[in-house]
């Protein structure tokens, strides 16, 4: 028997109300299929459907999923339940699932199914016991078959990010990882092995041990001692200094004579002619 899902009540009321948002170059596109008529429009369906729920602006050909595709160009299957292979893909397992804890997997995921942050932690723990108990396949199901999802996406809408009145979109400050991640790979580098055991067989070295153990090395490095530093005594020390400090004369002293310069008389080898011939 599953645990049934803990009652929530938001934080903010911005996320229940309608926005009053003046319609400009970011408000979100919603693509529906009921509005496609042509190869083109179910193309770009497939393109913000991977975008929302990848958040990958370059879709690499690996990460896409050639049968949903077939099966989305053929009318076969809704939107919603392209946006429900997706999440259940191998790619986003990878992505977020596997690069994440359940409290930030839960948030992640609510803003790329959803459209909306999760409100508070109370709901972040209330779904991270979904996952616990039903898998991250599971936690795709509840999140898709939810009322909240239907009401707003229904069957034939990419979801989007449904109230963006500050800040920037998820996608673009919203990194797939964050710390955990890196702790957990850092410690499998160790094979699972503990700090004196690595140092022992010599596979590991010191700089990947203190990685591997982050709390440990911070602790190391907190106990460094540093030596303190007066700075009043050395502001008094360098003032006292500039006070005494002889400053040499630069200054340019002429010393030698002027030379006094004496009207002489001087014959000119020729005679001065008149500008006028006649005088």
């Amino acid at each position: 028997m599953s645990i049934p899902l803990l009652e929530v009540k938001p934080s903010s009321q911005n996320q229940r109300v309608e926005g009053y948002e003046v319609p400009s170059e970011d408000t979100p596109i919603g693509y529906r299929l009921t509005d496609t008529s042509a190869v083109s429009d179910i193309d770009e369906i497939i393109w913000a459907g991977y975008r929302q729920i990848f958040s990958e602006h370059l879709i690499i050909e690996s990460y896409r999923q050639p049968f949903l595709e077939s099966q989305l160009r053929n009318r076969a299957i809704t939107v919603r339940d392209f946006i429900r292979g997706l999440g259940k893909s191998d790619v986003y397992r990878e992505l977020v699932g596997e690069t994440n804890s359940n409290y930030r997997l839960v948030d992640i995921s609510f803003k790329r199914f959803l459209g909306r942050a999760t409100y508070n932690q109370k709901e972040q723990i209330a779904w991270s016991i979904v996952i616990a108990t039903k898998g991250l396949n599971g936690f795709i199901d509840a999140i898709v078959d939810s009322e909240e999802y239907r009401e707003n996406f229904g069957n034939d809408i990419v979801p989007y990010q449904r109230r963006r009145f500050k800040g920037r979109p998820f996608n673009l400050v919203n990194p797939r990882y964050n710390g955990d991640w890196r702790d957990r790979e850092n410690i499998r580098n160790l094979q699972g092995r503990g700090y004196y055991r690595a140092r022992q067989t010599g596979d590991v070295t010191k700089e990947l041990v203190r990685q591997a153990i982050p709390s440990n090395f911070m602790k190391m490095a907190s106990g460094i001692f540093t030596p303190e530093v007066n700075y009043q005594r050395s502001r008094d020390r360098v003032l006292s200094q500039i006070k005494t400090m002889e400053i040499p004369d630069t200054t340019r002293k002429d010393t030698l004579p002027q030379t006094t310069i004496k009207p002489t008389k001087v014959a000119l080898p020729y005679d001065y002619i008149p500008s006028d011939p006649r005088n």
